[in-house]
């Protein structure tokens, strides 16, 4: 019997250069859902119809004009780390600085190996060069590792400092949308708290919005990618994974959850927002 290969998950603390090997080259969609996460830099990359303003244009070496995103590098194909959008620090007291340096440049840093280093196993597959046996193995990393590294990258823009871009209330659009579908802010506020603070073992708590029915929901992510709905676009969401808050709140994750309130980024929540509902 053949025996499942194992990714080595250990973080790489290495995360300067772009992860894993060349990959084919990919386009950006024009869909809502991919225009929110080509946007995971922040206000900076603001949205227009299928593009994403602020991508570092350049021409590749095979004459097309590229855009890189942060976490993507268009012209080699792979999947890559981005800086941090502040200094690890800068979240202080709410969320440490060691806990955002070891959770950045060790564990998202793995998500993005794994990402990078499943996709070449299910080329190799395809080329004639792996064991067909293992697709089902490597598509399971494939969704873990890519959950990881979209998850974060989303978390690391959707926080600022306090007072500096994070913390308070949502307003405009976002706002009103938020009192309609879960009575008020604070009623918001709860609902999200307390789906977080349940997962059970590792995941996410979500604020996502579903177009389907056009409205917000608050939903639950166990693991890296299980429990998000096809068609629902993520636009906040809170890691409630041990490495998150252990170093400084050890089992209290409804304190850390609390913490984490006071740095949400509402300003790209709400981009994030207009960009789902254009």
């Amino acid at each position: 019997m053949n025996r499942t290969p194992r990714i080595d998950r250990t973080n790489n603390p290495n995360t300067d250069a772009p992860q894993g090997p060349v990959l084919a080259h990919q386009h950006a969609a024009g869909h809502t859902r991919r225009d929110v996460l080509l946007g995971l830099g922040g206000a900076a990359m603001a949205l227009t119809a299928g593009a994403a303003i602020g991508s570092d244009g350049h021409q590749g070496n095979d004459g097309h004009q590229h855009h890189t995103t942060p976490g993507f590098d268009a012209e080699t194909g792979a999947y890559t780390l981005a800086p941090l959008p502040y200094d690890p620090a800068a979240l202080e007291p709410h969320i440490d600085a060691q806990t955002m340096s070891i959770h950045h440049g060790r564990h998202h840093a793995g998500y993005v190996r794994g990402l990078n280093t499943a996709l070449a196993k299910l080329q190799e597959i395809r080329t004639g060069g792996g064991d067909p046996s293992t697709v089902e193995h490597w598509s399971r990393e494939l969704s873990f590792n890519a959950g990881g590294h979209i998850n974060h990258a989303l978390f690391w823009t959707g926080m600022a400092p306090a007072g500096n871009g994070g913390g308070g209330e949502p307003d405009g659009p976002l706002r009103a949308a938020i009192d309609r579908d879960f009575g008020a802010f604070e009623q918001f506020t709860a609902h999200f708290k307390a789906a977080s603070a349940s997962v059970e073992g590792s995941g996410w708590g979500w604020l996502v919005y579903e177009p389907l029915g056009g409205r917000l929901m608050v939903t639950q992510m166990h693991s890296q990618q299980m429990g998000l709905f096809a068609s629902c676009v993520p636009l906040l969401g809170v890691d409630v994974w041990e490495h998150a808050y252990y170093l400084r709140y050890q089992n209290k994750r409804s304190d850390y959850i609390t913490e984490f309130m006071n740095v949400i980024n509402w300003p790209e929540i709400a981009r994030r927002f207009a960009a789902a509902t254009a």
